[in-house]
């Protein structure tokens, strides 16, 4: 029996509490009461002799210390369920976990899947989302699909294909009426992943940037942002492979001539040094013919 291990269930109780910053919410998510979450931190505090949690009326901050450990205990309760999956998997066949990009997933990589499917029935590839660069020491990932310049440090691995250039788009009705030029007159919307680009899509121009192009609303997904353009809440700069189809059968339309140009691409990597396991070869050979 290993003494020095808190109760499992009391390091879940304390990892979502600090992940979602509730006990309520907490509770929620682990299907037990308000009560249950706040007696299993209470007691690993007590346990530990360390406070994690600040607690005013309603309301939970981690300390320093609770922040560090939060920290741990994830990377660690992460690498337990990948070890779980992978057991599981290996008496039913073999199995992937790789970290994409969301619009990536939904528009790129799951509608080509099924023929990775067709050949390699026995694989189960599991995608979890990440927007933003990561070691892969902390994170339980096989591989990963990510936007950047080049191949992450102290990986190996491809590029996909490169993103090429940001497109403007709308929906055709909203130029409808509108006087010369139709760009200045529509609500320009934009992607926290990329707070310049309409800057620098102005300045490609030779044009003006002017307060009222920066006053739209943000989001933080491509997806999401393709979604406020199909349901006519302005244009957008999106990369081209994404809104080309759109383009070509005329459901969206490009108000202005101009593109931004980009130096990023899509690569895929895994760690140097690392095994490569039967699947994580099969998948990589797939993936390099699927581009």
């Amino acid at each position: 029996m290993r003494k020095g291990i808190p109760n499992l269930g009391a390091l879940q109780a304390f990892e979502a509490t600090a992940r979602l910053g509730s006990f309520s919410r907490a509770a929620e998510e682990l299907s037990l009461t308000h009560s249950a979450i706040y007696r299993q931190v209470s007691g690993l505090e007590e346990r530990l002799g360390v406070l994690l949690f600040t607690r005013v009326r309603r309301r939970v901050a981690l300390t320093d210390a609770g922040a560090e450990y939060a920290g741990r205990v994830r990377h660690h309760l992460e690498q337990l369920e990948k070890d779980t999956f992978g057991l599981i998997s290996r008496s039913m066949g073999r199995s992937l976990h790789v970290a994409v990009l969301p619009t990536l997933a939904t528009t790129w990589l799951i509608p080509r899947l099924p023929d990775f499917q067709s050949k390699h029935g026995d694989i189960a590839v599991n995608l979890s989302v990440r927007t933003l660069p990561f070691q892969f020491n902390d994170h339980p990932f096989d591989a990963a699909i990510y936007h950047a310049e080049q191949l992450w440090p102290q990986t190996v691995g491809f590029k996909l294909f490169d993103e090429g250039e940001l497109v403007t788009v709308c929906l055709p009705e909203l130029l409808v009426g509108l006087p010369e030029p139709q760009m200045a007159h529509l609500p320009h919307l934009h992607i926290l992943s990329r707070p310049d680009a309409w800057r620098w899509w102005y300045q490609t121009q030779g044009l003006d940037y002017l307060p009222s192009s920066s006053a739209g609303p943000r989001y933080e997904l491509f997806s999401m942002t393709l979604a406020a353009v199909q349901a006519g809440m302005g244009v957008a700069l999106m990369p081209r492979f994404l809104v080309q189809q759109e383009l070509d059968q005329g459901r969206l339309v490009s108000p202005a001539p101009g593109v931004l140009a980009v130096q990023e691409a899509y690569f895929f990597s895994y760690p140097v040094g690392n095994v490569r396991s039967e699947a994580l070869q099969a998948f990589e050979q797939w993936l390099a013919t699927a581009t």
